[in-house]
């Protein structure tokens, strides 16, 4: 019997702590349907302390989901406990999962306290923890630069305190995996009582290891591993889901575990986390990059035509690669249009929704001849963000002119509260004066930090999907759009972003003080 190996996956909370890509609550809804659809073990909503929008968020994902356990992450201290516990209620199944640094750096930078008092602050945090759930997890923070002595003597502690789960990070992605694997092997040996809670990797990505690290935990007795959707995530990002299950999938020679994600949804989850937070899959990502299962070479063209396995380790099926897909077409009825978003885990709440979706639908499909699955992603997503909470701002009409020779020329008309606006500007191309009108109304005093376009699927008619990043006070946030004609869709992304600051403005960045 192989073991079973628990997927915690974070997207939600240490995925969201990668600059701009700060999800709303109805997307991070919809993101946990897709992970509870792929069946995540736990899925980590948020930071209810952070801010009243992510409290609201971690809540409604605990209300939405029925067959993962929901958690919420809390430093070791009283309110954020009491948030967290407040937030997983209407869960049938939740966690609180809180931390303290154990490193001599972090305790003495930061925390300022004695290791005599994190001790003593981790089992109280543990045992405050267990007032609202028997399942809380204890995370060490920095484990990966800690004393092993110490170390040893705080899991001991929390387990006794009613940890049932211990995560281990390597909270700055400065371990190997030989190294990361012993630490997993000590303490596990050396704690008396080390039976008595499940081990777990959380390992981040900054020198390329967190993969690596996470399964050399595995091959050393951890039976969870956290991680996020395409390894999204601060800095270089997490440990990648999608590839911590294929490998343990792929390699049972090797690994005497096994998980109960059930792949063939993983490509689903990729696209639509991809598709949310505007950050694109590198064509050569692992198990979910456009040439994951691409062959070019002759030689290897040949070999998989003659014996797939040549050249494959992994069926493209298996992750979701090859489906038999129903083609849509503007002759498609509302019935198979409904089907199809179903089989890729979108569903309306209203039929009001499903109607308006329905119709962009149809617009579409006057001007493209295939609606392929990354269009209807898109497309649900644009109108998603058009439906904004609180939105103040919308485009009513673009028109925009370029020859050569002369300035680029753009004149726009905005809903702004109620009223109609309209500017016009020139610009160094015909974004750049959308850009630059839209700011003639709005003088919103942002930066743009990133702008960045790419096609949904292949040909001239692609859906166009832009991604705009801006900044101000610090605070940074992505915008999506997408259109057939790639200046509208920069403009709708444009004013996504500009909406979320205004719905964002009581809102801190999750994690702004400690992070693990």
């Amino acid at each position: 019997m192989k073991d079973h190996l628990i997927i915690f996956d974070t997207t939600l909370r240490d995925g969201e702590q990668s600059p701009g890509a700060s999800m709303t609550k109805e997307e991070k809804v919809r993101i946990a349907k897709q992970l509870e659809k792929l069946r995540v073990d736990v899925i980590e909503a948020g930071f209810p302390a952070a801010s009243q929008g992510d409290f609201d968020s971690v809540k409604a994902v605990a209300s939405a989901i029925k067959d993962s356990t929901i958690c919420g992450l809390a430093r070791a201290v009283e309110n954020d406990i009491a948030r967290a516990g407040e937030a997983i209620k209407p869960a049938n199944s939740g966690r609180i999962h809180t931390f303290i640094a154990t490193s001599p750096i972090h305790m003495q930078m930061k925390l300022r306290m004695s290791p005599d008092e994190v001790v003593e602050r981790a089992v109280w945090a543990v045992k405050q923890a267990r007032r609202y759930t028997d399942d809380v997890e204890f995370s060490p923070e920095d484990a990966g630069r800690s004393d092993l002595d110490f170390l040893c003597r705080v899991v001991e502690a929390v387990i006794k305190a009613g940890a049932t789960t211990i995560n281990m990070p390597d909270t700055v992605g400065y371990n190997v995996p030989e190294q990361f694997g012993a630490l997993f092997k000590n303490v596990m040996e050396r704690v008396p009582n080390s039976d008595k809670a499940v081990f777990s990797a959380h390992c981040h990505n900054d020198l390329g290891l967190a993969v690596a690290n996470s399964l050399a935990a595995v091959s050393n007795g951890a039976r969870q591993v956290e991680c996020t959707i395409n390894g999204l995530g601060e800095r270089a990002g997490n440990t990648a889901l999608e590839e911590v299950v294929m490998a343990v999938r792929t390699r049972q020679d090797h690994f005497s575990v096994d998980t109960r994600i059930h792949t063939p949804e993983i490509l689903n989850a990729s696209r639509l986390v991809s598709n949310i937070t505007g950050f694109n899959v590198q064509p050569n990502k692992a198990i979910v990059g456009a040439n994951a299962f691409a062959h070019e070479s002759g030689i290897h063209q040949d070999g998989v035509l003659k014996h797939r396995e040549t050249y494959e380790i992994m069926r493209a099926e298996d992750v979701g690669w090859v489906t038999n897909k129903m083609v849509l077409g503007k002759h498609s009825g509302r019935n198979a249009f409904r089907t199809r978003l179903l089989e890729l885990g979108i569903e309306f709440e209203t039929e009001e929704q499903l109607n308006d979706a329905f119709l962009r639908f149809k617009e579409l499909a006057d001007r493209k001849h295939e609606i392929y699955d990354e269009d209807l992603q898109a497309l649900v997503t644009d109108a998603n963000n058009e439906r904004l909470e609180n939105e103040s701002i919308r485009l009513m009409a673009l028109r925009v002119s370029t020859e050569m020779g002369e300035a680029p020329h753009a004149t726009l008309t905005l809903w702004v509260n109620g009223v109609e606006h309209t500017a016009n500007a020139k610009g160094g191309g015909v974004v750049d004066a959308t850009f630059k009108a839209i700011e003639q109304i709005i003088h919103s005093g942002t930066t743009l930090e990133l702008y960045s376009v790419s096609n949904v699927t292949n040909g001239t008619d692609s859906l166009g999907e832009t991604t705009v990043r801006l900044e101000k006070g610090g605070r940074i946030l992505n915008g999506q759009g997408s259109d057939t004609d790639i200046v509208t869709a920069s403009a709708k992304a444009y004013i996504n972003a500009l909406n979320k600051f205004s719905m964002d403005d009581n809102k801190a960045h999750p994690q702004r003080e400690e992070t693990i």
